[in-house]
């Protein structure tokens, strides 16, 4: 059984076109590192280890693959440059499985809580609205009753973006405008959830980092209001970086990480960037798993992340 049997061709043609950018940036690297070459050797490894640093996988984790590469040599006595993508893909595979890497399939949820609760988290401009209007339309898609709560309320634009994502998408959403307290508009989503039987809701929050200590105590009241309706919301927190930015998403996840309790990924515009490598990096480097990315603008663009998927592509 190959492991595209259970996927869709459309939506591997998709991921294959959205890491296009990453994929053509380290594989044509990587073909010229081993021209002429017939087994791997220190020369070759230092070049795939300035590849892989370089497409934003960073340094700590590229020197972790490096490592496991230099093991599989010196294991195997002999190893042509034709095997070494494929020891790549398998190295890489094997780390993001040991970095807490769910693989998914589908948005069809596969808990038995109701309803679910999501709060998304982020800075402005990576994408965060767009991803949570793709999440209600893929949740919906897959049969789910979604409901939407507005708590950026920092940003007038905020809340009239996720409005025209609740009416494009067809889903009920709650906001009090501008300036009102986030915190009470994610008690009232998540009660009117509860009322309409909903089996997801996805809270939108404000989208800055300036002040740390500010935005913790606000995400902490959200999840604080929130359990009192329903206990032990937010079940996931789920944090949305623009893989296009490179090293500074990671410092995002840093910041973030720090200030709640983030436990899910979502990566955005893959497809416009050739730093695709740090969907790797970010994972390894938190141990958080990376659970959705963004590869283009359509509804249809965000997939549920699959480790041996997107390995297999990236590196194809």
């Amino acid at each position: 059984m190959g492991i595209f049997s259970f996927f869709s061709k459309e939506k591997k043609q998709d991921l294959d076109k959205g890491l296009e950018k990453t994929r053509q940036s380290v594989f044509s690297r990587l073909s010229k590192a081993i021209i002429g070459k017939s087994k791997v050797d220190d020369e070759v490894l230092d070049q795939l280890e300035e590849i892989l640093v370089t497409s934003d996988v960073g340094v700590e984790t590229t020197l972790k693959i490096i490592d496991r590469i230099e093991k599989r040599v010196s294991r195997d006595k002999f190893l042509g440059t034709n095997e070494l993508n494929q020891i790549l893909k398998e190295e890489v595979v094997a780390l993001l499985q040991e970095n807490n890497s769910v693989d998914g399939d589908d948005f069809d949820l596969s808990v038995d809580i109701k309803p679910y609760v999501i709060m998304v988290v982020g800075v402005n401009g990576v994408g965060k609205t767009t991803t949570i209007g793709k999440l209600a339309y893929n949740f919906k898609k897959a049969g789910k009753k979604v409901v939407l709560g507005a708590s950026d309320t920092f940003r007038a634009a905020a809340v009239d973006q996720l409005k025209i994502w609740a009416q494009r998408v067809d889903v009920p959403i709650v906001s009090q405008g501008m300036g009102s307290d986030p915190a009470s508009v994610a008690f009232d989503t998540v009660k009117s959830a509860v009322s309409q039987n909903a089996d997801v809701v996805i809270i939108d929050t404000a989208g800055r980092l300036h002040n740390k200590i500010n935005l913790m105590k606000e995400l902490t009241k959200i999840k604080t209001v929130m359990q009192k309706v329903v206990p032990g919301a937010p079940h996931e927190i789920l944090l949305v970086l623009d893989a296009s930015t490179g090293q500074n998403a990671i410092e995002q996840a840093r910041q973030f990480i720090d200030a709640t309790e983030v436990n899910a990924l979502a990566l955005t515009k893959l497809d416009g960037t050739a730093k695709g490598g740090v969907v790797i990096g970010i994972s390894d480097q938190f141990k958080v798993p990376v659970k959705y990315i963004g590869l283009g603008e359509k509804m249809e663009d965000l997939q549920v992340f699959n480790r041996v998927r997107f390995v297999d592509s990236l590196f194809e």
